[in-house]
């Protein structure tokens, strides 16, 4: 596959050095090369400029989301670009995927979208960062979506509509989904894809990540969740069971017989149950992360019924 094709839009704000490995990685790799900028302060985007990327400032009057950086990667790609790379600008490309999704979709006309594996750049540094490289190891195969890096059909994408501005979270399944019911497919291809820095070192920011997904989820389910799909309806309920409705009725139960506080230990149990196939450490997390979803979806129904258009965390 000639890089002619293929264009990169790669999103970011305030990535530093992370972003200009971002950029060496896909250089020589592809025709036009786009940074889209959301209000970086340290100077990234006089770097993009300067490494040779054509730089999109987003306008700061507006929330910042992923998706609205990546459509605005869209509205400035050249006419003949088939192939378009998103990459966010933590991510260093793999030098071999390019070519061999690129070779893939090129085989596969109704691919619309290829991902590869997505590793953790550190994922020894802390619990939070082992926690993202296991939720990058999804199955090898047609898949029902995609992360943030991944090759997509620019026809396919255009035809869409792309990316839904809106969404703090939670758009590239949702483009996907779109895209399935279009005729399209989504693969994840044993290749490896990208290599991701998500400097994680704090509760704090896993809370805050696991929240926006919960939000995601709740959106998502809202948008779409009474499609043939349920997309992300089982999500949103296994959040709100979890992580709201269990604990506040053991707590009421509790104020009229204490001894029934006891019936708390059913998230222990949840713990040991959920060790048994993906370890003690994920499943951990994932009952922990139940009370940040259930967080996340509350907050988004809240704005939803105060008729807030703003999400509750911009993407960076």
């Amino acid at each position: 596959m000639s890089a002619a094709a293929i264009a990169a839009v790669v999103i970011g704000r305030n990535e530093g050095e992370r972003l200009i490995r971002c950029l060496q990685s896909l250089r020589g790799q592809v025709q036009q090369l786009i940074y889209v900028d959301s209000g970086s302060t340290d100077g990234s985007a006089a770097a993009a400029r300067d490494m040779g990327a054509e730089v999109v400032a987003l306008d700061l009057s507006q929330p910042f989301t992923a998706a609205r950086a990546r459509n605005a990667g869209l509205a400035v790609l050249e006419t003949g670009i088939e192939f378009v790379q998103f990459v966010d600008g933590d991510c260093e490309v793999n030098p071999d995927w390019i070519a061999t999704a690129a070779d893939f979709m090129q085989a596969n006309p109704k691919a619309a979208v290829a991902c590869g594996r997505r590793r953790e750049r550190f994922p020894g540094v802390s619990v939070y960062n082992r926690l993202c490289d296991a939720e990058w190891d999804t199955p090898v195969g047609e898949a029902k979506a995609c992360g943030g890096d991944a090759l997509m059909r620019v026809a396919a994408v255009y035809t869409a509509g792309g990316y839904r501005d809106g969404l703090i979270a939670g758009e590239e399944p949702e483009l996907c989904l779109r895209l399935r019911r279009a005729g399209w497919q989504v693969w994840r291809l044993d290749a490896e894809m990208t290599l991701h820095d998500a400097q994680m070192l704090r509760f704090g920011q896993w809370w805050n990540r696991s929240r926006r997904a919960g939000h995601a989820f709740a959106e998502g389910a809202a948008l779409h969740g009474a499609g043939p799909e349920h997309h992300w309806v089982a999500e949103t309920r296994r959040a709100f069971l979890w992580g709201a409705i269990l604990p506040a009725a053991i707590v009421m139960a509790g104020l009229l017989r204490p001894a029934l506080l006891l019936a708390a230990l059913i998230y222990p149990a949840q713990v040991l149950r959920l060790s048994r196939r993906m370890g003690f450490e994920q499943a951990l997390f994932s009952v922990l992360g139940k009370f940040a979803e259930a967080a996340g979806a509350l907050e988004f129904y809240w704005r939803r019924w105060r008729g807030s258009a703003r999400g509750i965390l911009e993407y960076k």
